[in-house]
């Protein structure tokens, strides 16, 4: 299904000071974002890119940083793009710590990091999102996040909440969040989220995230959240599983939602980028619910 051109273990021992953890970065048409994401890596062990034949400058510029280059051709299915490279991949280290092009990792974070992994009690870390939105950093409107982003090799896996996934769906994991067999904490430092390139581009891969969605909001009753199944006094995640699936149901909820984000939870205070931010997130809900009215309505047509 899918093939690695270039992989390799780093051959020798690593520089003094190098932070030992495997890095996966995910892209495609990254070119714009990439460059910010490795220059701040500099100091760790190595950085895999994991890329979907860009057209772009994105090989070129990730092999310039002395990334490892590997191609991922997805042709629907389970693994996806993360979780295929942590199946697949020769890892030097013990540690991964999965990035985004559009992350940037802080010298505290990664000093963090450094004493964090030395905890042998603990298999995996939450890192906060601090979100870059359109020239500021959003401070509102509910928009932190926190991530699994850092766990040992073999203890963390994605959960599958729908295996009958197609290229239409995005190629990498959406929602579906990293698992731990182990005991977790949250780390102090957050990463810097740069969350939007451009507004056409956010679009574009929001309208594959609302494709996903739908398929997974319109099975209910089956096992997709066994993992990490929606509970109110639960994790963050399973928190927003709960309140999106009481949320859906109700009419009008992308005005309620906007509402929520923009007044009670005062994003105005953003500015016109958290009034955007907020719109978008009402707008990606509608989709959402359209598209499972539409899911719907060819099911009764077959």
């Amino acid at each position: 299904m899918e093939k690695i051109e270039e992989a390799r273990k780093p051959s020798g021992a690593e520089p003094t000071g190098k932070l030992p953890v495997s890095v996966i970065i995910p892209v495609r048409n990254e070119a714009r974002n990439l460059p910010r994401c490795l220059q701040a890596l500099g100091d760790v062990g190595e950085v895999y890119v994991i890329d979907s034949q860009s057209t772009d400058d994105t090989v070129e510029i990730a092999r310039s940083c002395g990334a490892q280059v590997v191609q991922f051709h997805y042709q629907g299915g389970w693994p996806k793009k993360r979780q295929w490279a942590m199946n697949t991949l020769p890892m030097a280290y013990d540690w991964i710590l999965l990035l985004d092009a559009d992350e940037v990792l802080t010298p505290e974070l990664a000093e963090e990091i450094r004493l964090a992994i030395q905890n042998s009690a603990v298999d995996g870390y939450f890192v906060l999102l601090r979100i870059w939105f359109l020239g500021r950093v959003l401070r509102y409107g509910d928009v932190g996040l926190w991530k699994l982003s850092l766990f040992r090799r073999g203890k963390g896996r994605y959960e599958c909440r729908l295996k009958d996934q197609d290229a239409s769906m995005a190629d990498m994991e959406v929602h579906e969040h990293v698992v731990v067999e182990g005991a977790t904490a949250k780390l102090q430092n957050s990463l810097i989220h740069h969350n939007v390139e451009s507004l056409s581009r956010y679009i574009q891969k929001h309208d594959e995230y609302s494709n996903w969605e739908s398929h997974v909001l319109l099975q209910r009753g089956d096992d997709s959240d066994k993992d990490l199944p929606p509970s109110l006094s639960g994790s963050q995640a399973q928190r927003r599983r709960w309140l999106k699936r009481k949320l859906f149901a109700i009419p009008g909820s992308p005005a309620l939602l906007f509402l929520y984000r923009y007044i009670l939870r005062f994003g105005f205070l953003d500015g016109v980028p958290g009034l955007i931010y907020c719109g978008f997130q009402a707008v990606q809900m509608f989709h959402t619910k359209a598209k499972i009215y539409e899911l719907k309505s060819k099911r009764i047509e077959l």
